[in-house]
């Protein structure tokens, strides 16, 4: 046989025995055995027996190709590869959701174990991610209002597995607490918060920082259109309000992303990135949430893809009270973003 024959033998053989021992070792499936192991041996077939490259040539028309057999047996593997990429992502997908559907129905039973007289919520409750926010949850919680337009308000601090005693600091405040069993980001923490709120009946939700960027007078003007029967989500809104001085390169993705929202669904939106929102509970069986971190911009395609009656409010955005933003840093930030609002569209 030729070197490259020889070359084709070595690596089906060598790619069949470590497919083989992963299987045995139970780290691939029966069905990703089969596939990779189907390739593995088919590769070595063509090197014991090139007349199968030959068939596949001629099935492909090539015989006057140069490298004819070459280029077949490239064509069929590269289709076989692409086949089988495709496979371990949609695999990929699904065990992150059945890992996130498993992280929530934990938090969510810690939480009705550390609460087990709760019977119900009230109507409206502000669900708060947090993450080392110990040194602003306190002065945070004391300035949330107790109830909103004669309706009671619940807060609920959902700790993405801080180290620094914020679920504590919450607790002494007066606060909920729900706890994420591992660190996942602010939109895995808010799913959580979404599910307590809908297990013990709440209407609307409110979603806003920890860090004191939101204020809590602005609670009323966003929940309005939604008590009223009027919208279904509506979105705080710093370009229509006030903010402190922000950053020039994050100002201006503001409105890129605006627009690029605005050209995949329609959805005319002035602040795609604020987290300070509302939204009643019902209509969160309809819309399906997959990211950890680049949250906002999911949630607001999502909606406008379901028909959901979305508006928006004017709020007043200020600077963190004390500590580093976890967003990192702008091009990093506004990359995630950019990809997250297409694979949001495009599923």
């Amino acid at each position: 046989m030729t070197a490259l024959r020889w070359l084709g033998l070595a690596i089906g053989a060598g790619l069949f025995c470590y497919v083989f021992q992963r299987f045995r070792r139970a780290r691939i499936r029966r069905a990703e055995f089969a596939v990779a192991g189907g390739l593995s041996l088919a590769v070595a077939a063509i090197a014991l027996f090139p007349e199968l490259a030959t068939a596949l040539r001629d099935m492909m028309a090539l015989e006057r190709a140069q490298f004819s057999r070459l280029i077949a047996v490239a064509v069929v593997s590269n289709l076989a590869l692409w086949l089988f990429a495709i496979h371990l992502y949609v695999r990929r997908v699904q065990d992150r959701e059945q890992f996130d559907l498993l992280a929530r129905r934990l938090a969510v039973q810690d939480f009705e174990r550390d609460y087990p007289d709760l019977a119900k919520l009230t109507p409206l409750v502000a669900a708060m991610p947090a993450y080392n926010e110990a040194e602003n949850l306190p002065a945070v919680l004391a300035a949330m209002p107790k109830a909103i337009a004669g309706r009671p308000l619940t807060t609920l601090v959902i700790d993405d597995g801080s180290d620094d005693g914020s679920a504590e600091a919450a607790r002494a405040a007066g606060a909920l607490v729900a706890r994420s069993p591992v660190r996942r980001g602010g939109g895995a923490a808010l799913r959580i918060g979404f599910d307590i709120a809908e297990r013990f009946g709440a209407e609307v939700v409110v979603t806003m920082d920890a860090d004191g960027q939101h204020q809590p007078e602005d609670i009323e003007g966003l929940t309005a259109p939604i008590l009223n029967g009027e919208k279904d989500f509506v979105i705080g809104s710093r370009i229509l309000g006030r903010r402190e001085k922000d950053s020039a390169v994050r100002l201006a993705g503001i409105y890129v992303f605006n627009a690029m929202i605005r050209l995949l669904t329609a959805a005319r939106v002035t602040d795609c990135s604020n987290g300070f929102r509302a939204l009643r509970i019902s209509q969160l069986r309809r819309i399906r949430l997959r990211q950890d971190q680049y949250h906002t911009s999911e949630l607001i395609i999502e909606a406008a893809k379901k028909g959901v009656r979305l508006g928006e409010a004017p709020v007043t955005v200020k600077r963190r009270l004390s500590g580093e933003s976890k967003k990192g840093r702008n091009w990093k930030y506004g990359l995630n973003f950019a990809k997250t609002i297409l694979k949001t569209w495009w599923r």
